[in-house]
């Protein structure tokens, strides 16, 4: 069976330059990359949240908390550098204190909240949080407006994604990265997988699946499987899809629940397929080809991680800084090159193609506009709907 899904790209198993997230990993050895890939709980610092370098915002300093390997990322000497970071440092003159304490939106809420609540500084200038948790702070007026007039290339942010639903102007959040969220399958193991149907109801995948943890994304993808609109449906079509879920738990069907860790299972031939996110699958594509990426037949689910400027941000003007520094189309894509993530940046497909070619022809790193016509964004829910659904989802998938 021939795959056209064009989200499907071939990768030739080598990348012809440059140092990939997955070649880090694998230099630092087993123990390093599960450090790594677990979460480095790097010096978020004190108990209120965050190192307190410094105060003042006219101070050379940033204080930037992000996920693990989230940023280009090389070791020289035993040591790991960050070589776009130090690049603005020089260019810049500011200092920057990086962290990797995100793991979990959830978790990194907790440890926040307290503070954000008391109208303190968390003791960072800027963390790196999911549309849903933007939303989340947004709501609650906990994050400082951005002046766009510090960052002039956010002009080159892609249209798809400048007017999102929890922050219609880009008031408060400039993406990151952004991703996808579909089917992985091993092309070795099995047929193509090209519908959430398949995948929680062929006999031949029976026990071999795996499903997110991740609340909106398993779940947009079912609800998009049962015609329904991830970003404006119903109480009654959530009950839908939480019945369909529920049946492929009752069957066997799902193996487990995975945080990222469902790329390790897929690597290793313990699963066949497995509801997944864009990037581990390119870096997984690189040794194994037979891996494969699809949007299921009914649509994706598109998502962003977003730069996000807390309240009482010590250092706001220099957040505005890396947020413009980083939106530049060469230093995009120097940063998608490692990460392999959806760029968010015009321009730099183009800077890409000097970088990898092969990268820049990748729809998983730049998507044409028919690409993202097949994904959708899960809406912002109440708080009411929010305690609701997370309850019902959560005593699925323990």
């Amino acid at each position: 069976m021939t795959d056209l899904n064009p989200f499907t790209s071939p990768v030739s198993g080598v990348r012809p330059t440059g140092l990939s997230r997955r070649g880090f990993l694998r230099g630092v050895g087993a123990t390093g990359a599960a450090a790594a890939g677990a979460g480095l709980l790097a010096a978020c610092g004190d108990d209120e949240g965050g190192e307190t370098t410094s105060s003042g915002n006219d101070e050379k300093i940033l204080n930037f908390a992000n996920w693990p390997l989230y940023i280009d990322t090389k070791r020289v000497d035993g040591e790991k550098t960050y070589p776009t970071l130090e690049a603005f440092e020089s260019e810049t003159g500011i200092q920057v204190n990086y962290s990797e304490p995100v793991n979990d939106n959830e978790e990194y809420f907790a440890k926040i909240r307290p503070i954000l609540a008391a109208d303190k500084d968390v003791g960072v200038d800027s963390f790196v949080l999911t549309d849903w948790m933007a939303s989340k702070l947004i709501n609650l007026s906990w994050l400082e407006e951005i002046d766009k007039a510090n960052i002039p290339n956010l002009d080159n942010l892609t249209s798809t994604l400048k007017s999102p639903t929890f922050d219609p102007n880009r008031d408060y959040s400039v993406p990151w990265q952004s991703g996808v969220t579909g089917i992985a399958y091993d092309a070795s193991k099995t047929d193509p997988v090209a519908t959430m149907t398949d995948l929680f109801t062929r006999s031949d995948l029976s026990g071999q699946v795996t499903a997110l943890k991740e609340m909106r994304d398993t779940m947009g993808l079912i609800l998009l499987d049962q015609g329904s609109n991830p970003a404006d449906f119903t109480e009654d079509e959530w009950a839908s899809a939480i019945a369909s879920l529920t049946a492929a738990v009752d069957s066997n069907q799902i193996r487990q629940f995975t945080g990222n860790n469902y790329a390790q299972l897929l690597a290793q031939g313990t699963i066949k397929a497995c509801v997944a996110w864009s990037g581990d699958i390119i870096q997984l594509q690189f040794d194994n080809p037979d891996i494969k990426f699809v949007i299921p037949d009914a649509g994706g689910m598109l998502w962003s991680d977003n730069m996000l400027i807390p309240n009482n941000a010590q250092h706001k003007a220099n957040a505005e800084a890396w947020m413009n520094y980083y939106y530049d189309p060469k230093v995009a894509a120097e940063l998608a090159a490692w990460v392999n993530y959806i760029c968010p940046v015009d321009g730099a497909q183009d800077e890409m193609d000097k970088i990898d070619p092969d990268l820049a022809k990748n729809p998983l790193i730049f998507p044409s506009q028919d690409d993202y016509a097949q994904l959708a964004i899960f809406r912002a829910l109440t708080d009411d709907e929010e305690t609701q659904f997370a309850a019902e989802y959560q005593q699925i998938t323990v």
